[in-house]
């Protein structure tokens, strides 16, 4: 005697060993012996096991499951009893068993009610399910024509509105994700590089920008329209005082929000009124305003090479920057200095400033650098320049912190221009750089001591034990030597400097300050400030690093030299580019080394270089700006193993503190 039986949702077939009370012994064609339960037999049947389940299940591929659900009624049956009805006569154990195994098989017209019963679906629920039944399969259709799609590089239509959320968060639940990932299986490339050979990334550059916005800026760039500033305020600010003498800025030439800018007035005996005047958006930026929870919300403007997202809008910038030609409202401080350029009063004022020039770095290094700044080159701003410099050596000589070691850092200018880019070097402490960073850091040291004078909080920059950190009291900053550093010198682009603005404001005006040491406000933006100038820094360094390939690539450069970092990572010439060399042998620090490039991938901002040779030559002594330069090894890390991964699937100087 066989038995027909269901186990773990499959229909099997047995001959019966023995029969104990509620179970039975079987063995099964192949010979395994096992123990089931009665209640799991549907029938019993003699006769050939071998070919039963065949015949049954060829049987039950014939029958008609629709006619099979119109014939059988809305009551709950067992397909034994049916069977009779069905087939019009008494069945045989295959033709049953072919009718258990066609009813199971398709639970969309018939629901189980347990081993062996079943009921028809009711036919609005069974119209539901077939339409839905369909849907997936025409889904499943989709999704294999996609895929080969993505697999022949063409980019699917109708994706355009899909493709934001594909690049950057993906729904993994999506049949566009679905076949992305399918596609991406069978190609083993990353979902990202399939989208990018489909032609989806037109522009890599954009690809980078738009991760960063949608993480950063997830309501837009665009400042609301509804933002009004009022007319009147710049009536207003025009019936300050006017400054005495007229001031110059110096910046680069990209440079649109000017925030300082210089006068020199003679004195008697050899002395000198020196000036230094700072933008003062906080006159027009009014505490808990639209505009003051945009300030808190962006906290600092970002900048990356050939763009920017301003801190506040362009109509507020255009008219607080400090623009050649124009008279500009400022907060500024004097320093009156002696013949040995020493500080014998100060005093702070606020004032309109009439701008007479915006010096630009390209412009006036040519007349004013190592070689000629103490010998008159013919420049109408020479003498200014030169007195300024000379005010700013003694600066940070009494800072403790002259030292020629600075002068081996480099900085990075990008130009870029209609898709191409210059990078173009410029070696720290020249004398540009040094007169405008010390006098910055004098403003921010006096205005600092300022506030804390008046007891009115502020929000400052300090270092102790090696640690950098933000605190609400003057505290010193050893690394710049000075005993308080509060960043205010930047007010049109930092929201630090703003906020500082405001209160140094209220003791010119006399009035009450707008914030309390304890207030959650001017604490909150210290707080938050940190960590979000860390991010928009990290995402200029990513910008950088994009730019530097697309050069590579515009310039068609195959070979490279470079500066063994440490380990394999390798500092490019002529760019702020950390390079992860694997071929790399184990060579000190400061070796100049010959790279060939293998390949360039701005997507993965990642480079491939192989070693091809030291250059003989004393080693260059590795100083670097260690904030800078750690962010680069990061990114150059991260650039790599990101690559590897989808083939298989602080210390602070002035001018850092300055910018």
């Amino acid at each position: 005697m066989n038995v027909f039986y269901e186990e773990d949702g499959s229909f099997k077939v047995a001959s019966i060993l023995a029969e104990n009370p509620g179970s039975l012994q079987v063995e099964s064609v192949s010979g395994k012996r096992s123990k089931i339960k009665l209640a799991s037999v549907i029938l019993r049947f003699d006769g050939s096991l071998s070919a039963f389940m065949e015949q049954a299940q060829t049987l039950a591929a014939e029958q008609e499951v629709p006619f099979i659900w119109e014939c059988c009624g809305d009551q709950e049956f067992a397909p034994q009893d049916f069977a009779l009805d069905y087939y019009g006569h008494t069945p045989s154990p295959v033709e049953v068993a072919a009718l258990t195994i066609a009813l199971h098989s398709a639970p969309i017209y018939f629901h189980r009610k347990g081993k062996g019963r079943y009921r028809a679906a009711p036919a609005d629920i069974l119209q539901a399910a077939l339409a839905g039944q369909e849907k997936r399969r025409l889904q499943m259709e989709q999704m294999a024509q996609w895929t080969e799609m993505l697999l022949q590089h063409q980019f699917p239509m109708g994706w355009q509105s899909k493709l934001a959320q594909l690049l950057y968060a993906p729904d993994k639940n999506t049949i566009e994700w679905k076949a992305l990932d399918q596609a991406s299986l069978q190609s083993k490339q990353s979902p990202l590089l399939l989208l990018d050979q489909a032609g989806a990334i037109p522009s890599h550059e954009q690809y980078h920008f738009g991760a960063f916005v949608r993480e950063f800026f997830s309501e837009g760039t665009d400042f609301p329209d509804a933002l009004m500033i009022e007319q009147d305020l710049f009536k207003a600010l025009e019936q300050l005082p006017k400054a005495v003498t007229p001031a110059f800025s110096i910046d680069d030439i990209t440079t649109t929000e000017i925030d300082d800018a210089f006068s020199i007035l003679a004195l008697e005996d050899g002395a000198w009124r020196v000036g230094i005047h700072i933008a003062a958006p906080a006159l027009a930026v009014k505490p808990n305003t639209a505009l003051d929870s945009i300030v808190q919300q962006r906290l600092s403007t970002v900048y990356m090479p050939g763009n920017k997202i301003t801190m506040l809008p362009n109509q507020l910038v255009s008219h607080f920057s400090l623009d050649e030609g124009i008279w500009r409202p400022a907060l500024s401080l004097y320093l009156d200095i002696d013949a040995e350029f020493q500080i014998t009063a100060q005093s702070t004022k606020l004032e309109q400033v009439m701008i007479a020039d915006n010096l630009r770095h390209d412009a006036i290094e040519p007349y004013f650098n190592e070689q000629n700044c103490m010998q008159d080159s013919g420049h109408a701003y020479w003498s200014s320049l030169n007195l300024l410099y000379r005010f700013a050596l003694t600066l940070e000589k009494a800072r403790g912190k002259a030292d020629s070691q600075q002068n081996t850092q480099r900085d990075y200018s990008f130009y870029v221009e209609a898709g191409r880019v210059r990078i173009v070097e410029r070696r720290r402490g020249t004398p540009i750089d040094k007169l405008v960073s010390e006098l910055m850091i004098a403003v921010n040291q006096h205005w600092g001591a300022w506030l804390a004078q008046h007891k009115i909080a502020g929000i400052y920059r300090a270092q102790q034990n090696s640690k950098v950190y933000m605190t609400l009291r003057a505290e010193p900053h050893q690394g710049l030597g000075v005993p308080q550093y509060a960043w205010s010198s930047s007010p049109l682009r930092r929201a630090i400097d703003l906020f500082n603005q405001r209160q140094l404001i209220s003791i010119v005006t006399q009035q009450a300050a707008p914030y309390s040491e304890s207030d959650d406000v001017i604490g909150g933006v210290m707080r938050r400030f940190d960590m979000v100038y860390q991010q928009y820094r990290e995402f200029q360094t990513r910008m950088e690093r994009y730019w530097c390939l697309q050069y590579l690539r515009q310039e068609q450069l195959e070979t490279l030299t470079g500066v063994v970092w440490r380990e394999n990572l390798v500092r490019i010439d002529g760019m702020p580019y950390l390079c992860k060399v694997s071929s790399l042998p184990n060579l000190p620090s400061g070796t100049h080394v010959s790279l060939h490039i293998e390949k360039i991938d701005t997507l993965n901002l990642h480079l491939s270089a192989k070693f091809v040779a030291q250059i003989e030559g004393e080693i260059e002594p590795v100083i670097l700006d260690e904030e800078s330069e750690l962010m680069l090894a990061q990114e150059a890390t991260q650039a790599a193993t990101s690559e590897t991964d989808a083939a298989s699937s602080a210390s602070e100087n002035p001018t850092q503190e300055q910018a």
